[in-house]
């Protein structure tokens, strides 16, 4: 039930995400974060997006100086540090503000245009030590098995010219650009930082700040109980990351001087989704009565959406749920309790404006939920 168009939609909406005060939250009991041995001087292109803010949180806790370089269209929360703030646009080439400057580390959130990475390469190749960058599984060009690891092929790029594609072109094409761009903008980022780079492949990005709502219409609707429609069997492979985990890990690689390329899934072991379904259980105290229906039932009532759960009949893309992490776990990522994420994510998404809490921008409506439930329930009288 998910897409490379669903992924590229729901990112849009997450580089929307608004301003987050604290990055703690339920986490506030976690052990403090000590300093790091060698301070680092960071320049973070983005930094005020979903994960943006959670990695500068963290790098200014662990004693590190950050620079942010973005065209200043959203609002930056109030970091409980100094921050040097840049501004330009990568879309047309207006990086000057970087120019003639040195940082440790880059560490580069938003791109899936070659040409941005190219353009960053021309400025910063020689005065940055160490380029960390965020791609996704969706660069892979087979989804369909489970397992897929970091040395899988990736998809290619079937266009005229890869950097002559803007943000118009890629949105007019989602589907078969989003994948083999990200893998283009990889490989130019290894042409213009040589071998010092990182590569981090991340699948679904949860919990408090997530503005795409893809993982929390599942707590949300849990919460509300009564008959609630499950797709699948129960037993579909599911696979999602804390934004927390994702940004604190790219400062410890970033520290660490860790190099490669990672498959930034979680969470550490295997999840199903009726054992997601039971950890949103237990951080709301929601209850409600699981009714499972088949994939082929929801292809025939043309639901096109229903966010976060990949089948396993899902052709294409049925490994999405079952991605390979040993390697990220084994280059130090840890996970936060999935229970933990709900609690949190349910505490940010409640303190938004009404308006915002009464439409979900991910999953069906109680309606259409009901709907499908009578159609179902019909089918097996």
């Amino acid at each position: 039930m998910t897409t490379r168009r669903d992924l590229l939609k729901f990112s849009a909406l997450a580089a929307a995400a608004a301003t987050l005060p604290s990055f703690a939250l339920a986490d506030e009991k976690a052990k403090p974060v000590g300093r790091a041995k060698k301070p680092l001087d960071i320049l973070i292109l983005g930094g005020t997006g979903f994960t943006g803010p959670f990695q500068v949180n963290y790098a200014l806790a662990r004693g590190h100086k950050v620079t942010l370089f973005n065209r200043g269209k959203r609002p930056s929360p109030e970091w409980p540090g100094e921050v040097e703030q840049l501004f330009g646009d990568r879309n047309t080439g207006d990086l000057k503000s970087l120019a003639g400057r040195k940082w440790d580390v880059c560490i580069d959130n938003p791109t899936s245009l070659p040409f941005w990475v190219r353009d960053a390469g021309k400025v910063l190749a020689g005065n940055v030590g160490h380029y960390l960058f965020i791609s996704t599984i969706s660069v892979y060009a087979d989804g369909s098995t489970p397992g897929i690891d970091e040395d899988d092929a990736l998809a290619v790029y079937k266009g005229r010219d890869a950097m002559a594609e803007t943000q118009d072109s890629l949105r007019a094409d989602i589907e078969n650009l989003y994948g083999p761009l990200k893998a283009l903008s990889e490989a130019e980022a290894r042409k213009q930082f040589g071998e010092r780079v990182t590569i981090v492949r991340p699948g679904y990005i949860v919990g408090p700040r997530d503005e795409t709502d893809r993982f929390t219409y599942w707590p949300h609707r849990v919460a509300q109980g009564g008959e609630m429609l499950v797709p699948g069997d129960g037993a579909d492979p599911v696979q999602v990351i804390d934004g927390r985990d994702l940004g604190e890990w790219m400062i410890r690689l970033a520290e660490a001087g860790t190099l490669g390329t990672f498959n930034a899934v979680g969470p550490e072991k295997p999840l199903t989704m009726d054992g997601m379904l039971r950890a949103c259980e237990r951080a709301t105290g929601g209850k409600p009565k699981y009714t499972h229906v088949t994939p082929e039932f929801l292809e025939e009532q043309k639901v096109a959406e229903l966010p976060i759960w990949v089948s396993r009949k899902a052709g294409p893309f049925a490994g999405y749920g079952a991605v390979s992490n040993a390697r990220a776990i084994q280059a130090g990522l840890t996970y936060r309790p999935l229970e933990t994420t709900v609690t949190d994510l349910m505490a940010w998404f409640r303190s938004q404006p009404a308006e915002r809490q009464a439409t979900l921008r991910a999953g069906i409506t109680r309606e259409q939920e009901a709907a499908l439930l009578k159609a179902w329930h019909a089918r097996k009288a």
